[in-house]
């Protein structure tokens, strides 16, 4: 144990969702309570139904999508209500999947890169109805990088195609079923179609934006200021799973446990594809620790905030910088992460899609090894 027990009691939400692993893992190998913080998991059907458990108290944390949280935490979506985000989750992770037939000539002679897939898709859209492609929520990273993507391949997100919402785990059935041409999502849904032979992935999240952050763990601000020694406690456990998330040697142990009919309810090799020892194929890997993965950087709050302004009318005023800085909270990840010896970077925000090379991360103890984090289109994001 690293810190002084804490007899508080947390609740928290999750999805059905390989990105998880961390927070399941904390809870199944005894992390949470190696910490001295008692927590329940509560694995919620979509993103909605936990968003509003979270809004209403119900839950006093959750694996969350960072737009999501910064909607909840700003008031910008119903059932709003103050939160802080002291850590990220994890890095990359979700795939684009389509219909079989409607991707296979975007893949012929193998998958190509965002730009090129990009690039096929547009050419294909006038000889065709427009496809209906689904994200796991309208606030959601799935939501803005699709947007992103598709706009920067001259694919108006808005007009050539319909968007529309599905909860993740319904994902391949809809699909199947006819009922969308395709979806972005995290894994390991895409893996499913795949292996049941009604979609295939032509692109990766990670391909439009490398290294881009997905999950954060969203906190109560009430919980938060009221139990500050548990939080920790949790920060520590969760770090602490992260970090062995990210061994590849690990990966057969961690999908053993994410397999479990309490957690995703999958078969263990399906789960394992996306984890940093799998074997990859229609998913996109999950980064759990390198790279200050779990850092709060600002700088993505502030890029998706600036991305959700792009799509939807704002209220007056809104300033995703000022928004960023009130609920992102890399002060209380410091003290975590400085607990376990973690390196803790000395900026609390960072130029995005400025690195296309492997790079060093300014930190105490000691600098951080970081990848390129660049956007496919090459753009810059300077917060």
């Amino acid at each position: 144990m690293t810190g002084t027990p804490s007899a508080e009691h947390a609740r928290i939400g999750l999805v059905r969702l390989t990105d998880a692993a961390p927070v399941i893992l904390a809870e199944a190998a005894g992390y949470f309570a190696a910490e001295g913080v008692a927590v329940t998991l509560s694995i919620e059907p979509s993103w909605a139904n936990l968003a509003d458990k979270l809004a209403y108290g119900q839950l006093d944390a959750a694996v969350m999508l960072p737009p999501l949280a910064l909607a909840i935490g700003a008031g910008i979506r119903p059932a709003a209500t103050p939160l802080v985000v002291p850590m990220s989750i994890s890095l990359g992770g979700n795939s684009i999947t389509l219909a079989t037939a409607l991707a296979e000539p975007i893949l012929e002679g193998g998958r190509p890169d965002a730009a090129m897939a990009g690039q096929r898709l547009r050419a294909l859209l006038p000889n065709r109805p427009r496809p209906r492609l689904a994200v796991v929520h309208g606030w959601s990273t799935h939501d803005l990088l699709l947007r992103y993507w598709l706009s920067a391949s001259g694919i108006d997100p808005d007009r050539d195609v319909r968007l529309t919402v599905v909860p993740p785990a319904a994902m391949a059935e809809a699909l199947q079923s006819g009922e969308i041409d395709g979806f972005c999502a995290g894994a390991p849904w895409g893996t499913v179609a795949a292996a049941q032979g009604f979609g295939r992935t032509i692109a990766f999240s990670s391909g439009i934006w490398h290294h881009h952050p997905e999950k954060c763990l969203a906190v109560s601000r009430r919980w938060a200021d009221t139990h500050p020694a548990a939080l920790q406690a949790l920060l520590r456990a969760i770090l602490r799973a992260g970090r062995r998330c990210d061994d590849p040697a690990a990966t057969p142990e961690i999908a053993g446990y994410l397999a479990e009919p309490r957690y995703l309810d999958l078969p263990a090799a399906t789960i394992a594809a996306s984890l940093p020892g799998g074997a990859g194929g229609d998913v996109d890997r999950s980064v759990f620790h390198a790279h200050a993965a779990t850092y709060p950087f600002r700088s993505h709050a502030a890029w998706f905030l600036a991305q959700a302004a792009r799509w939807r009318e704002m209220p007056a005023g809104f300033d995703p910088v000022v928004v960023a800085e009130t609920l992102y909270r890399p002060d209380l990840y410091g003290l975590a992460a400085a607990a376990l010896g973690i390196p803790v970077p000395l900026e609390t925000s960072k130029i995005e899609g400025g690195h296309s090379a492997p790079w060093r991360l300014p930190a105490t103890p000691e600098p951080i090894r970081m990848e390129p984090d660049t956007f496919f289109d090459g753009a810059v994001f300077v917060p």
